[in-house]
C-alpha cells in the first residue's frame, strides 16, 4: 500500500553481485520532502542500496536485481523505463567530490544541454538558482569560467550538489557526502541537507552516526546485506526496536 508521502518503494528486493547476494529480502519506504539516513557498518549493503534506487549498479557486470523499487508507483527496473530517465530525476553526490575538468559553468550546464537547453540566458539562470541553492553563488560568482578543479574539497562537493540539483531532481542520494571533506566544510554541507530537504527527498549514506542523528528524519540500520530496523530517527538512536541496532549504535560490535 503507498502512503501519500511515500515517493520510493523497495519491495523485498535482493541483490546480487553474480553469486554473492550483496542484499537480502530489503522492504522500506521512503517519504517525500525528509531525510533518510542508511547506516551500517563497511560492507553491509547500504551503498548497494542507494546504488540501486537510481539504477548505478546497472553499469557493473553480471549483476541481478529481485524485488521491485517503486518511484512514484511505477518500477523503475520495469521492461520500458529508461534508466537515463530514471537518473535525471533522482540524482546522485558521491562519496569524494568528482566535478568534470571544466569550467564551473560548464560542470553545471552539461546535463542540461545534453538534455536540449541551449539559451544563455536559460543556462546562466540556472547555473545561478544551482549555486544558489548549494550555498556555493557568493564563493563562485565571480570565477565562473574558471576551472572547478581549483576550488576547494568542500566547495567542489558543493559544486556536484549543484550539478545534482541543476537536472531539477525530485530525489537526491548521497553516498557518504561528507566523509572526505573537513568539519566545517562538513558543517557547512549538513546545513546544506536541512534546507534542500523543504524542496527534495535525500537519502543519504553515512558511516557516521552522529552525522544520521543531526541530518535525518528516518534511519536504517543494515548488517550482512539486511535491513536490521528502520524507524524515526531518535527513536532508532535512543529506543531501538533490535538488541543489534542497539550494540552497534552503543560501539559493542560493527
Amino acid at each position: 500500500m503507498q502512503d501519500n508521502n511515500t515517493i520510493i518503494q523497495c519491495q523485498n528486493v535482493n541483490f546480487y553481485y553474480g553469486n554473492f547476494r550483496a542484499l537480502t529480502d530489503v522492504t522500506m519506504d521512503f517519504e517525500q520532502n525528509r531525510v533518510t539516513a542508511l547506516i551500517g557498518p563497511s560492507g553491509c549493503g547500504k551503498s548497494t542500496l542507494l546504488r540501486l534506487l537510481n539504477r548505478m549498479n546497472d553499469l557493473i557486470d553480471g549483476t541481478r536485481v529481485e524485488g521491485r523499487i517503486l518511484f512514484e508507483g511505477r518500477d523503475i527496473y520495469g521492461d520500458k523505463v529508461d534508466p537515463v530517465e530514471v537518473r535525471k530525476r533522482i540524482g546522485m553526490v558521491f562519496q569524494k567530490p568528482n566535478p568534470f575538468p571544466k569550467s564551473i559553468f560548464n560542470n553545471i550546464t552539461y546535463g542540461p544541454r545534453l538534455a536540449g537547453l541551449q539559451r544563455k540566458s536559460d543556462l546562466e539562470a540556472l547555473v545561478e538558482r544551482s549555486l544558489k541553492q548549494a550555498s556555493l553563488w557568493e564563493e563562485a560568482r565571480d570565477i565562473l569560467g574558471q576551472s572547478a578543479m581549483m576550488l576547494s574539497g568542500g566547495q567542489q562537493q558543493r559544486l556536484c550538489i549543484a550539478r545534482a540539483l541543476a537536472m531539477k531532481p525530485d530525489i537526491l542520494l548521497m553516498d557518504e557526502p561528507t566523509s572526505a571533506l573537513d568539519p566545517i566544510s562538513t558543517a557547512k554541507i549538513e546545513e546544506l541537507i536541512d534546507e534542500l530537504k523543504k524542496q527534495y527527498t535525500i537519502i543519504i549514506v553515512t558511516h557516521n552516526m552522529q552525522q544520521a542523528a543531526r541530518v535525518s528524519d528516518s534511519t536504517g540500520f543494515f548488517y550482512l546485506g539486511k535491513l536490521i530496523e528502520f524507524n524515526p530517527t531518535e527513536k532508532l538512536f535512543t529506543n531501538p526496536d533490535e538488541k543489534q541496532t542497539e550494540d552497534y549504535i552503543t560501539g559493542r560490535f560493527g
